[in-house]
């Protein structure tokens, strides 16, 4: 009798695809994609040893936009805008 009932409750379990009706045990993966995006800033300012400069750069999917600033030498702040994306690919423009 426990031979008989085990062996119909096994085939029981083959035909549903496994025990609660076939859905536990089948995970289906999905992807979530966000497009990447980030956004930063830092700044030095070192009045001791005269140490100037800054960035700031945003990321929205595809395309980065940012500048950066750098204290010369000469004392002359050189600051940089750049923009870069897959189409285009990278820009800068200067500006003393």
């Amino acid at each position: 009798l426990v031979l008989g009932v085990l062996s119909a409750v096994l085939l029981a379990c083959s035909a549903d695809g496994g025990l609660g009706g076939g859905f536990g045990g089948h995970h289906h993966h999905v992807d979530y994609y966000a497009p990447p995006h980030y956004n930063f800033e830092y700044k030095v300012h070192d009045p001791h040893t005269g140490d100037e400069k800054s960035q700031h750069e945003t990321r929205e999917g595809d395309v980065v936009k940012g500048y950066y600033t750098v204290k010369e030498a000469d004392g002359t702040l050189r600051e940089v805008h750049y923009t870069a994306d897959k189409h285009n690919g990278f820009n800068a423009e200067v500006k003393r």
